[in-house]
């Protein structure tokens, strides 16, 4: 099958409930492709669905336009940074940090990484007033445009306009920014994917009503309370915390969030050593154990009772007595004095099955006489911690932890907490989930997931979002200096981004060296060649591919009916090899294709092609008659090669090629009997 489409500025957010209904209703659109609601209703009885007419929800001004953001096409195309990417650190880095509006971006990201993030964290502005944040639009719609685009009176279309053509931090421009952020977000997470939000009181509640609106209220999962040492508003109450509003894409697939508890993890390493140390001597252990849990002064507290110990581990005997009168009613039979034990007074809190298996398995505790209530022991190995709603971090630790690494120099106000980050992170993700942040401020997100695969092993990557934004010299001057005198750079917040993953990789990789060294001069054992394997790979996680947004060329205009060789649409002389090279890295992510994926180069006898997920690309000037029947030759031969599509870039091909190359792979019967789609893409 041949085709020629228009795709360069035609990048948008793929629609899937739409893709659905054109699937599962086809005879609900006419033949312009409008979808016919009525009819849809027909087919629906009244209690198949309630169409009512009133509902709860949210509205805003702007909200129609805010739609219209979330679906328009990308304006922009993605560039590599070659310098950087072909690093040895970073040529086969799977992290990616992203120079651009996180809007463009994610419109980008949207066909390549469909339902592929695990977990989403975003700190974005929390329109204080104070904190620099206006709404900026660089569409330009005439109120007559605008109105005839989202369906309002004219009187509306001038409001909205004038919020968003002049710079306002009104509820409603705030709502119009997140609106098509998150409505994409949620298209790039898993199923069981969640989003953590982090806001203050200005938009708390609205940005519930929001998440409500794109995510759906049944997906809320809870509110967590970040108490941190800022006082923001010292004159009334005293605010010292911040909201993460958690959401999930679907609830339904939500497992349990749990993790070991760390605290339970130190009583069982202490344990293990006394049982060394004192040769499976229970009482002595048990002794020793108690001694040590009460020298810790609260350390684990929530878990200093599990303090007792038998030939099976480290427990504590839970409570069995019913809470309330009306428990269970029955005998328990002490194992040495055979004789009734005494009863709860509100009866047992388990059925009598229950005790029977324990105490089969050796899991219930007697005391010393028949004097003494039966509990079922809670073993050690079973603790777990579940994700609390309240977390105390001083913000101040985070700050100082940043200037440590920049030595000294403080260049970032209230950076995001990386032990706040890490905590999510260990009960959301798993070793091999990607994360992503596009709101990436200074790069904590990038930070933990680096530190937490550092600890314990994994192979999480992120995706970092940053804007080039500005750094105000008045504000800020020591970051303005640093990033112009000693990074040579453009003083943005970007740079400070990717220059913090720099040393924050550095610093994880000189502690995985240390490590190495020490294992190196132990005597070689199977756990420590493993070990010094697993520190040398975990080593090249702490690392990161660097693209950004660039505008789609002046005059690039695709407005003409058809394709046609005698129209001069654009000056195709004006594209350099780095544009082609840009052109190509967006067409691939469109094509679902992840940006830190390297294309194949393909020699066609001379004629360098691009190949790599099944597709093979045709991007430069001078295909020929002989490139082509390389082409078909290799398309037989070689085993490892096998394009199911084949796309041209229709400026740098005359007319006559393109319908030699189509006529050619459509009517030649390649050996491997593969059908090959040809795509001519403008």
């Amino acid at each position: 099958m041949s085709t020629e489409v228009k795709i360069t500025n035609n990048i948008k957010v793929p629609n899937k409930d739409w893709e659905a209904l054109k699937l599962h209703f086809p005879h609900c659109f006419d033949k312009d492709g409008n979808f016919q609601l009525e009819k849809f209703k027909n087919n629906l009885s009244e209690k198949e669905i309630n169409f009512s007419t009133e509902s709860y929800g949210l509205d805003w001004l702007g909200k129609s336009y805010a739609r219209i953001l979330a679906s328009d096409p990308a304006t922009t195309l993605l560039k590599a940074n070659e310098t950087h990417n072909a690093l040895p650190e970073n040529a086969n880095s799977e992290n990616l940090l992203i120079k651009g509006d996180n809007l463009e971006v994610l419109k980008h990201l949207a066909n390549a990484y469909y339902e592929q993030v695990k977990m989403i964290y975003i700190d974005p502005p929390y329109n204080t007033g104070s904190d620099g944040f206006v709404y900026n639009d660089d569409r330009k719609f005439t109120a007559k445009e605008l109105q005839n685009l989202i369906g309002v009176d004219a009187e509306k279309a001038k409001r909205i306009l004038d919020f968003t053509q002049s710079k306002s931090n009104s509820h409603s421009a705030w709502l119009t920014f997140m609106y098509p952020r998150l409505y994409i977000a949620k298209q790039l997470l898993k199923d069981d994917g969640v989003i953590f939000i982090s806001i203050d009181d200005n938009e708390v509640a609205q940005l519930r009503l929001l998440m409500d609106e794109v995510f759906g209220e049944e997906n809320f999962v809870g509110e967590i309370i970040w108490q941190t040492a800022t006082d923001n508003n010292p004159s009334q109450i005293g605010i010292e915390h911040e909201y993460i509003i958690c959401i999930s894409k679907n609830i339904s697939k939500q497992t349990e969030w749990e993790i070991e508890s760390e605290k339970g993890n130190l009583i069982q390493e202490k344990y293990s050593l006394l049982k060394n140390e004192l040769k499976n001597d229970i009482e002595k252990i048990q002794l020793e154990l108690r001694k040590w849990i009460r020298l810790q002064n609260g350390l684990l507290a929530g878990v200093a009772h599990y303090s007792y110990v038998d030939e099976k581990g480290v427990f504590y005997p839970g409570n069995s007595s019913n809470t309330k009168p009306g428990g269970y009613l029955f005998d328990i039979i002490h194992p040495i004095s055979k004789k009734k034990c005494k009863k709860p007074e509100n009866g047992w809190r388990w059925p009598e099955n229950t005790f029977l298996t324990a105490k089969e398995n050796g899991n219930v505790w007697f005391g010393e006489d028949e004097n003494s209530v039966p509990k079922i022991k809670k073993r050690l190995d079973t603790v777990f911690e579940k994700l609390k709603s309240y977390y105390y971090e001083d913000n101040r630790y985070s700050t100082a932890e940043l200037k440590k690494l920049f030595e000294n120099k403080k260049l970032f106000e209230n950076p995001k907490s990386i032990n706040l980050l890490k905590h999510l992170l260990k009960f959301i993700t798993t070793s091999n989930d990607l994360i992503l942040d596009f709101f990436a401020g200074s790069g904590t997100t990038g930070d933990a997931v680096m530190q937490l695969n550092a600890e314990d092993g994994g192979n999480r990557k992120f995706i970092l979002v940053q804007l080039p934004e500005e750094i105000d010299k008045k504000k800020n001057k020591t970051a303005f200096d640093f990033v112009k005198d000693e990074l040579k750079a453009e003083p943005t917040i970007f740079e400070i981004t990717k220059e913090r993953l720099l040393r924050t990789a550095k610093k994880i990789n000189a502690g995985l060296d240390e490590k190495i060294e020490k294992l190196k001069k132990e005597l070689p054992t199977e756990e420590n060649q493993a070990e010094i394997t697993q520190n040398s790979k975990l080593k090249t996680q702490n690392s990161f591919k660097i693209f950004e947004t660039t505008p789609i060329w002046e005059d690039y205009d695709f407005e003409a009916e058809q394709f046609d060789a005698t129209q001069t649409l654009f000056e195709i002389g004006k594209l350099s090899e780095d544009d082609i090279k840009a052109l190509l890295t967006t067409w691939k992510t469109y094509d679902g294709i992840a940006l830190t994926q390297d294309l194949e180069n393909i020699d066609l006898g001379g004629y360098i092609a691009s190949s790599g997920n099944s597709k093979l690309y045709l991007m430069n000037k001078g295909f020929t008659t002989e490139n082509l029947k390389n082409l078909l030759e290799k398309i037989d031969a070689d085993k490892k090669f096998e394009p199911k599509i084949i796309i041209a870039f229709g400026y740098h091909f005359e007319s006559a090629r393109l319908r030699e190359i189509s006529e050619n792979i459509k009517s030649y019967s390649n050996k491997k009997k593969t059908e090959i789609d040809f795509i001519t893409r403008y």
